[in-house]
């Protein structure tokens, strides 16, 4: 599924009704639209107001006159807000490892694999690790994809230790040849301190493993969570430096405007996007698309 399916929601609802009028006129009433518009997607109150103080003094001003216009300038401002360096780190190491963490029912799991075969088919040998040892069902499941995407596994054992199976997937793919380990780590709860914990040991373990791994620490949050996957984000972020970020289940939300608050509150990177539930459903940021996709034009 594309970015542009994807935010079908978003953009076919209050949004699609405020910007197919075809009114080309700019009025104070279409900006107070605009504002109640964007917090209405779940944009973040911090982008939203100076960009709306900006657009109401240049209209006074009446250095802006049409509703073109004032979208093209809300657009530029929430591509800027998504940029930067969206690329995956590690390139070049061998093998490069990526830690997937975040709670259940995130889509943990399924971005693990996704992720596995979306390198698969750029060309890369992944291999996925199993490492959410505290519910069998996760391990059973990765292994599922693991078979449906055509990609090597190492898993752990139920209640096993999950930092031995990341340092066993490292050195199974230095000795295979495999470009990237991908590691599926527990869906821990953010009020457990003691997972919390386990998940501090994982990465001390993967630097073990091989000099500066993890190279990639990917937390991925529910698009419709809200504030609740903010909260989360930041309980992860002080735990296992966080690097980047996937917002996942875009597909089904009127609120894809949250990508935006997460950016802002947590001063990272979003990198991939979940945007169904096929095993090609998870794609690049791409600011531009995403931004296109959430405001259509003035019609």
């Amino acid at each position: 599924m594309s970015i542009d399916k994807a935010l079908a929601k978003t953009r076919g609802g209050f949004l699609s009704r405020l910007f197919g009028r075809g009114d080309e006129k700019l009025t104070a009433e279409w900006l107070d639209g605009l504002e109640e518009a964007l917090v209405r997607a779940d944009v973040s109150v911090s982008l939203v107001d100076p960009l709306m103080a900006q657009l109401r003094d240049l209209f006074v001003t009446g250095e802006l006159k049409t509703i073109p216009k004032a979208l093209t300038a809300v657009r530029e401002t929430l591509v800027a807000a998504l940029a930067g360096d969206l690329r995956l780190a590690g390139e070049g190491k061998r093998p490069r490892v990526i830690l997937v963490v975040g709670v259940n029912g995130s889509g943990k799991t399924t971005t693990a694999a996704k992720l596995a075969k979306r390198l698969k088919d750029a060309g890369e040998r992944p291999l996925l690790a199993g490492a959410d040892t505290f519910r069998a069902a996760a391990i059973e499941q990765l292994e599922r994809w693991a078979e449906r995407v055509e990609v090597p596994i190492v898993s752990g054992k139920p209640e096993g230790d999950p930092a031995a199976v990341v340092f066993d997937a490292v050195n199974a793919a230095a000795a295979r040849g495999n470009t990237t380990v991908i590691a599926d780590t527990a869906g821990r709860l953010h009020t457990k301190g003691q997972l919390m914990d386990e998940l501090g040991k994982i990465v001390r373990v993967a630097g073990r493993a091989r000099e500066g791994a993890p190279d990639e620490v990917l937390l991925v949050l529910d698009g419709t969570a809200g504030q609740n996957a903010i909260q989360q984000a930041r309980q992860f972020t002080a735990t296992a430096a966080v690097t980047g970020l996937v917002v996942t289940k875009l597909d089904g939300t009127a609120k894809g405007g949250a990508v935006f608050a997460i950016v802002q509150e947590l001063g990272l990177p979003v990198k991939l996007l979940g945007v169904g539930e096929k095993a090609d459903d998870l794609v690049p940021m791409d600011p531009l698309a995403f931004v296109n996709a959430l405001l259509p034009d003035a019609a």
